[in-house]
């Protein structure tokens, strides 16, 4: 299945990535409990590329870890499923990779963060 990877910001952690399936609704009050913050709020389009390093539509998470220590919280869907397609870090470049080896290579937490 096709993960989108999100950038938001949390009033406790500053940014934070979330990762739920392209075709679900991330959602900020389950990212919040999940990730220890009162609430998140998505990062303003404008401020996305500052921020993460990457343009709307491809951001990364390996890239992401490697340039920043955000928090990322991939939803528990992917740990059933086993692997995913995440943004390769390019609009339109797409890679599958196994969910545990990616949670594990960037620190990422499985929570329920879908609405």
């Amino acid at each position: 299945d096709i993960y989108k990877t999100l950038a938001l910001v949390g009033d406790k952690t500053g940014p934070i990535i979330g990762i739920v399936p392209i075709t679900e609704h991330l959602s900020e009050k389950k990212l919040a409990k999940a990730s220890a913050n009162k609430k998140v709020s998505m990062i303003a389009q404008k401020d996305l590329q500052k921020t993460t390093g990457y343009v709307h539509g491809a951001n990364n998470p390996v890239g992401i870890r490697q340039k920043h220590n955000f928090p990322i919280f991939i939803d528990q869907s992917a740990l059933e499923k086993g692997s995913l397609i995440v943004s390769a870090g390019e609009l339109g470049r797409s890679i599958r990779v196994n969910a545990s080896e990616l949670a594990a290579f960037v620190a990422a937490v499985f929570a329920d963060i879908k609405e």
